[in-house]
């Protein structure tokens, strides 16, 4: 059996877990519910595993990380995201990378679909308005008929997408890979999207060439008042030219669950804002999603170990 670390399941989700209890039944697991806390206590964590089961994506693997854990063939990543990990250098160091996709779209679809009504509709706003003994009506904006603009159809804008059709949502979509099989109309450039949407919703994944893929420019070519929705990663918007945009009207609302700084800063300006409803990166955090994305973390470790590996980021 493989010598395997979890070197950061804080707060606990894997340990309480049925799939850990398959997985501790199965062969011995070295098992930290303490996050390492830097990169050298990381290191000392792993460096003579095998395979690592990543939980947190606050857990960095850096080259240097690679360089220092020669016996490492496989991190197995819970979750879609891999901006946390140097792909390159594991790849160069013989690691091969994989993680979770789909698991978690419904859950985070769904999300989605509630930072959308609360802001269309300002719930946390009138709710607030209300206890106080207001009355406040007249508010809100009716979705059914806009038009929804999903930028990035993997499985989770896909299924936000039919989500949106549902309450009578046109859907125009815009990806890297265009692809009409997809089942929903394309728009030739994020210009078009921004043009015709009243809804801009992100859903692609973290990288250098989507990092601060939405800044100024951007927001300044999408309709006055559009309601903007992120449930995929801080980094990919400008953080300062949504809050100015948000400031000066041109986005007339925002749901966030992703942010650049996490856990958002004490203070941070976007807890201020009325037109915009906050959650913490938490879309994809339900029993459900929790328990199927830890066992297939396990299962991907099985299937490597069985020459057949499964859900490969990254081949080393």
């Amino acid at each position: 059996m493989p010598t395997i670390v979890i070197p950061d399941d804080a707060p606990a989700v894997l340990g309480p877990s049925a799939a850990y209890k398959k997985l501790i039944a199965r062969t011995p697991v070295l098992y930290y519910d303490t996050l390492p806390g830097s990169e050298q206590a990381l290191i000392e964590r792993i460096q003579d595993a095998e395979v690592v089961i990543n939980i947190r994506s606050s857990t960095k693997f850096s080259r240097h990380v690679f360089e220092s854990c020669p016996q490492l063939k496989l991190l197995s990543l819970w979750g879609t995201g891999t901006d946390h990990v140097d792909l390159q250098a594991a790849a160069e160091h013989g690691v091969t990378v994989t993680n979770t996709p789909g698991v978690a779209a419904v859950s985070i679809a769904e999300h989605a679909l509630a930072l959308l009504l609360a802001v269309a509709r300002r719930l946390p706003l009138t709710d607030a308005r209300v206890r106080r003994g207001e009355w406040p009506r007249g508010a809100s904006i009716q979705l059914h008929g806009k038009t929804l603009g999903v930028i990035g159809l993997g499985a989770i804008g896909r299924q936000f997408a039919r989500l949106g059709q549902g309450i009578g949502m046109r859907v125009l979509a815009w990806t890297f890979h265009p692809d009409p099989s997809l089942g929903f109309p394309l728009a030739q450039d994020l210009d078009e999207l921004f043009r015709q949407s009243d809804v801009v919703s992100l859903h692609l994944r973290l990288s250098e060439q989507t990092r601060h893929l939405l800044g100024r420019a951007q927001f300044a070519a999408m309709k006055p008042g559009v309601i903007f929705i992120n449930t995929a990663r801080g980094p990919i918007v400008d953080e300062q030219a949504l809050v100015e945009a948000l400031q000066s009207g041109q986005v007339g609302g925002a749901g966030l669950d992703v942010f650049e700084t996490e856990p958002l800063p004490p203070g941070h300006i976007l807890t201020k804002l009325d037109n915009v409803v906050l959650t913490p990166h938490s879309a994809g955090i339900t029993p459900e999603v929790l328990e199927a994305g830890l066992e297939l973390a396990i299962e991907n470790v099985w299937s490597y170990y069985a020459g057949s590996p499964q859900n490969v980021v990254k081949t080393g």
